[in-house]
């Protein structure tokens, strides 16, 4: 999670026209699109666990993060002055509010995390950098000196816990800020030592590893001043000969950077992810990076925002691919063949906008899986599980948002296994594999018209699962017309899909569908 003015994240955003409707009526028809899944040719896979997510270190300790929108930016929070100094750098602390440890026993939140198994939970984020880890259980009355957070022993064991309970691999990175260094300012590996051995010796295992939360702004992350391109080259091989030695099976992932483009890097604010690669040298197994299209409007004032009227642009929905191809880039450059892990994206940063927790983002969520699988991504972890506004629950309910409902239904029906459903105009569509059954198809076409609707002709019987929602800026989302909701005991609710015979299927404005085609006999799903 990142916040800067930097001209990096702005996004050439078209604006569409059309106001946002309440109930979708059907006014046009756009031509007919014939597809056959029998005969969609393999492009790839992507990782079991590539649908992922996070979960802030600051929510783990406790503390200052994104105020809500309800909140008024005058009023102080409850508890306001505690960990007052734990924001990032440079920031303005009336953008946050003080928020309790997240409950990870929780039954709610286990049950629901554990439906999107098997998932990476990435326990980071900017106040990491600057996070200590106990020694013992002692209670601290402040952090110690070069730190603005504590991580108790009991709070990361609540992590290890979530995460067998949930079936997730544990992410995470390493405090860089200056309470870590010595009188050199050299990075010391007693902190992550400390963190890697405890969570082996409760049974847990942390299964990768950034060096540090977006080096690439460095001051904003904590890190000491001056602290420049030669400095991390010379801390992160410290770190990956920590790791080697140390923690031979962790993946070492690199250099996570955030909202960086060609413009952006004359930019005082940043140091150039190339400058990062050149310093640091070979040692990455995987190339991470962070996306994030824009900036939320809490954080008015500040360019690269952007409006519920393009949230089904085609500029703003191709931001995730230019991102992409800008970091895949120094991949092929400095890392070549290294998967491409995605470990921190969502709607816009600084906790999102307020149609972040609608059903309008949930085609920005589904529409970006289905784009990076395309292009071979393997891992996307989503900004976040249960916070502020992108959280895929409501923080004070834990009840799903329509895009948990999607992804939910994405873990159910797409498979590892990638298929070229080609680029259409008037659609979106993309094919995978159906997870688990051998030979079937699971297409997801998504229609961002909001006034005309699409056909799909498909030569085989699918089921369909449409979601859709009254009002686009809706909390609610409806699968085949009836609306999503958790059972009595938090029971999740039967998926009933629509049998579709063989023929033309309207995908109607601005709906979600997916089509399992059970009998497609693809022999790239054998």
């Amino acid at each position: 999670m990142a916040m800067t003015k930097s001209s990096g994240f702005k996004v050439g955003m078209g604006i569409v026209v059309a106001a946002l409707a309440g109930i979708q009526n059907v006014s046009a028809q756009a031509p007919t699109l014939s597809v056959d899944p029998s005969r969609l040719p393999r492009l790839g896979t992507i990782d079991e666990r590539f649908q992922s997510y996070n979960v802030e270190m600051v929510e783990v300790t406790g503390g200052r993060f994104w105020k809500p929108y309800r909140a008024s930016a005058s009023a102080p929070s409850t508890r306001g002055a505690d960990n007052s100094g734990n924001i990032p750098a440079g920031s303005n602390p009336d953008l946050f509010a003080y928020r309790e440890p997240i409950d990870l026993s929780n039954p709610r939140l286990r049950r629901l995390a554990a439906a999107l198994a098997p998932a990476y939970m990435r326990v980071s984020g900017t106040w990491a950098n600057s996070t200590y880890f106990a020694e013992n259980d002692e209670a601290f009355a402040a952090p110690p000196n070069g730190f603005n957070a504590v991580l108790s022993r009991k709070r990361w064991k609540d992590v290890i816990d979530f995460a067998h309970a949930a079936s997730a691999e544990i992410m995470t990175s390493m405090a860089t800020g200056p309470g870590v260094r010595d009188v050199a300012g050299l990075w010391q590996s007693d902190q992550a030592r400390r963190l890697f051995a405890y969570t082996r010796s409760v049974g847990g295992r942390i299964a990768a590893a950034e060096f540090m939360n977006e080096p690439n702004l460095a001051a904003m992350g904590g890190a000491p001043k001056g602290y420049d391109a030669a400095a991390y080259g010379r801390d992160f091989k410290a770190f990956v000969a920590f790791i080697r030695a140390s923690e031979p099976d962790a993946i070492v992932l690199g250099p996570g950077s955030i909202g960086e483009t060609a413009e952006s890097q004359s930019s005082a604010e940043f140091i150039s992810t190339r400058d990062l690669l050149v310093a640091s040298g070979p040692g990455i197994d995987a190339f991470s990076y962070h996306h994030y299209g824009a900036l939320s409007q809490r954080c008015s004032g500040i360019p690269g925002q952007t409006t519920p009227e393009a949230a089904l642009s085609e500029a703003w929905l191709a931001s995730t691919g230019q991102t992409l191809a800008f970091y895949r880039s120094l991949r092929d450059e400095f890392a070549p063949d290294k998967p491409m892990w995605l470990t921190e994206t969502a709607e816009a940063a600084c906790g999102g906008n307020p149609w972040a927790s609608t059903f309008l983002d949930t085609f920005r969520y589904l529409d970006q899986l289905g784009r990076l699988a395309r292009a071979g991504v393997q891992m996307v972890a989503h900004n976040t599980l249960a916070a502020s506004d992108y959280g895929l629950l409501d923080e004070k309910t834990l009840r799903p948002r329509p895009s948990y409902w999607a992804a939910l239904l994405w873990r159910r029906l797409m498979g590892t296994i990638v298929l070229d459903a080609g680029v259409h105009d008037g659609m979106h569509l993309y094919a995978h594999c159906r997870r688990d059954v051998r030979g079937a198809v699971t297409l997801l076409a998504i229609n961002t018209d909001r006034t005309t609707a699409a056909t799909l002709r498909l030569p085989a019987t699918s089921e369909r699962y449409t979601l859709s929602a009254d009002d686009l800026q809706s909390a609610e989302v409806k699968l085949n017309g009836t609306a999503l909701e958790l059972g009595p005991n938090d029971d999740l609710p039967p998926f009933a899909a629509v049998t579709s015979p063989p023929g033309p299927i309207e995908i109607g404005p601005a709906t979600i569908t997916f089509l399992n085609v059970g009998d497609a006999k693809n022999p790239a799903c054998h």
